[in-house]
C-alpha cells in the first residue's frame, strides 16, 4: 500500500482552479450553497404543508397536505431530482433555461420539505388540546391562534428532529453531481481520476461532510437552549407516562 501523499492538494488541476485544494474548497462552497437553499425551501414547504394538515374543519386542505408528504416522500430522492432537470424543462419549456443548481434545490428541497412536515404537525398535535382551547375563548380565530399560540410551541418540540433533518439535507446534496453541479462528490470523483490518489482526496471529502455536520449539530443545539421553554418538555414527557 502506498503512503499517503497529501501533496496532491498543491497539484495544479489545469483548470479555473490553481490547485486541487481550492477546487475542493469551490467544491465545498457549492455543497454548503445546495444545502442552505434546499434547507430554506424545505423549511418554508415543510411548515406551511405540516400546519395544513392539522387544521380543524378543512378535511379537504388536510387530503391535499397528506398528499403532498406522500408523493415527495414515497419516490427515491435521484429519481426526483431527474424529474426536475430532465421532465419538467420538457413539459414546461419556460423552465428549459433554469440552472442545475436551482433544479437541485428544489428537488432536495421539496423532498425534504415531506419529512419536516410530518414533524411540523407531530410538533401541533402534541401540544395539550386545552392550548388550542384557551385561544378559542380568548377570541382568536384560526390563523391568529395557529400564529400566537400553537406554533410558537411545536416549533420548540420539533427543533430536535429539525436538527437531523438539516444533517441529512447536507448529505444528501451529494445527489447533485448526477447533473454536474461541481459539488465535493463530483469533486471527489473527478479528482480521483486525474490523480490516482482516491484515498486522499475521499478522506479529506469525508471530512469536510463530517465538519458540516458537526457545525449544524452545534448551531442547532445552541438554538434548542435559547428557544427552550424550562419545564415544559419535562411536562409532556410526564404526561405521555
Amino acid at each position: 500500500m502506498n503512503a499517503f501523499d497529501w501533496r496532491v492538494f498543491l497539484l495544479d488541476p489545469g483548470g479555473a482552479h490553481p490547485s486541487y485544494l481550492q477546487w475542493m474548497l469551490s467544491a465545498w462552497g457549492w455543497t454548503v450553497g445546495v444545502a442552505l437553499s434546499a434547507l430554506a425551501v424545505a423549511l418554508a414547504a415543510g411548515f406551511v404543508v405540516g400546519t395544513l394538515r392539522t387544521l380543524p374543519d378543512h378535511p379537504w386542505i388536510v387530503h391535499i397536505g397528506d398528499a403532498w408528504v406522500e408523493l415527495f416522500r414515497n419516490v427515491p430522492l435521484l429519481v426526483q431530482l431527474f424529474l426536475w432537470y430532465y421532465v419538467v424543462p420538457a413539459l414546461v419549456p419556460t423552465m428549459k433555461n433554469v440552472p442545475g443548481f436551482v433544479m437541485v434545490v428544489l428537488a432536495l428541497g421539496l423532498f425534504t420539505s415531506a419529512r419536516v412536515a410530518e414533524q411540523v404537525r407531530a410538533g401541533i398535535q402534541a401540544l395539550p388540546r386545552g392550548q388550542r382551547l384557551a385561544g378559542m375563548a380568548m377570541g382568536f380565530t384560526t390563523m391568529q391562534y395557529y400564529r400566537h399560540v400553537l406554533l410558537p410551541m411545536a416549533l420548540r418540540l420539533v427543533l430536535p428532529p429539525l436538527t437531523s433533518e438539516t444533517m441529512n439535507i447536507f448529505k444528501n446534496s451529494s445527489v447533485a453531481f448526477a447533473v454536474s453541479v461541481p459539488e465535493l462528490t463530483m469533486f471527489a470523483m473527478q479528482a480521483q481520476e486525474e490523480t490516482s490518489r482516491g484515498i486522499e482526496v475521499y478522506l479529506a471529502v469525508t471530512v469536510l461532510y463530517v465538519l458540516s455536520a458537526l457545525a449544524i449539530n452545534r448551531l442547532m443545539s445552541l438554538l434548542e437552549r435559547r428557544t427552550r421553554v424550562p419545564g415544559f418538555i419535562a411536562q409532556q414527557t410526564a404526561g405521555a407516562h
